[in-house]
């Protein structure tokens, strides 16, 4: 592992869409002492921040290029469409883009689907970003295909979405500069892969170290194994300083029988 243990703070960036409230908050319970930054970018500018690095690890959207980043996977997201509420489409549940193909749908320069071809019919110029995107599905003049949380993202009252269910995905997921995998990214790595806090990995090399070892036997409050005690028996089952034997086999001064009667 690379880089300074000592980092005074962990700078998360992270793409609209993306929750990291949950993670932050374990962060906080395991690593009180190391402040870490939000910086929301957009999604094609995370590559660019992390390269910088202008943050530690960012939680983005796949793909990313694997010759210089690591990369976790963390979900795929369900992929929908957003219409105005009096809209047919929210006659069903799910739709195909078949279903979409005599719409206007928009297609943000923004856009994060990746597509080969976009479904529907093109809007006479792309929206700058999938925000201005949604003001145009919200005055009625086309709609609009995004991941799920981006749509929950800007939402809207008059506004409301069905899943798509042949559209491309989006995946998202933690990535950092491969040669810049410090302890305070491992630790982050633990958080999001679910680890617990008495995991040896995941953690900082203090808590790691503290972490007594196992071994066979139980230790007592000084940290030794215990040993049996005398007249308990050993790992052989037999008690220390008997004879197996009974009778006049036994060791010296070991209790006698009363003696026979004679006839």
């Amino acid at each position: 592992m690379t880089g300074s243990e000592a980092s005074p703070s962990f700078r998360l960036a992270y793409v609209p869409g993306v929750t990291p409230a949950k993670w932050v908050r374990i962060w906080k319970e395991r690593l009180p002492d190391v402040p870490l930054t939000l910086l929301q970018v957009p999604a094609a500018e995370a590559p660019a921040v992390l390269r910088d690095r202008a943050a530690d690890a960012g939680l983005v959207r796949l793909p990313v290029d694997r010759t210089f980043f690591s990369a976790i996977p963390l979900y795929t997201e369900t992929t929908v469409v957003v219409v105005p509420k009096d809209h047919v489409v929210t006659a069903v549940e799910e739709v195909s883009t078949a279903d979409l193909a005599d719409e206007v749908v928009f297609h943000p320069l923004d856009d994060v689907l990746g597509w080969e071809q976009p479904p529907g019919l093109p809007a006479f110029e792309r929206p700058a970003t999938t925000e201005d995107a949604i003001e145009l599905v919200a005055a009625g003049v086309g709609l609009l295909v995004v991941p799920q949380s981006l749509a929950r993202l800007y939402h809207r009252r008059d506004l409301t979405y069905r899943t798509v269910v042949d559209a491309p995905e989006s995946g998202v997921a933690l990535s950092w500069p491969e040669d810049a995998t410090t302890d305070l990214v491992e630790d982050f790595i633990g958080i999001v892969r679910g680890r617990t806090v008495n995991s040896t990995r995941g953690r900082t090399p203090a808590q790691a170290a503290a972490q007594p070892k196992q071994g066979r036997g139980r230790p007592d409050a000084a940290g030794a194994r215990r040993q049996p005690a005398a007249g308990k028996t050993g790992k052989t089952g037999k008690t220390p300083g008997r004879s197996t034997r009974s009778g006049s086999g036994g060791t010296q001064g070991s209790r006698r029988g009363k003696p026979r009667r004679r006839s």
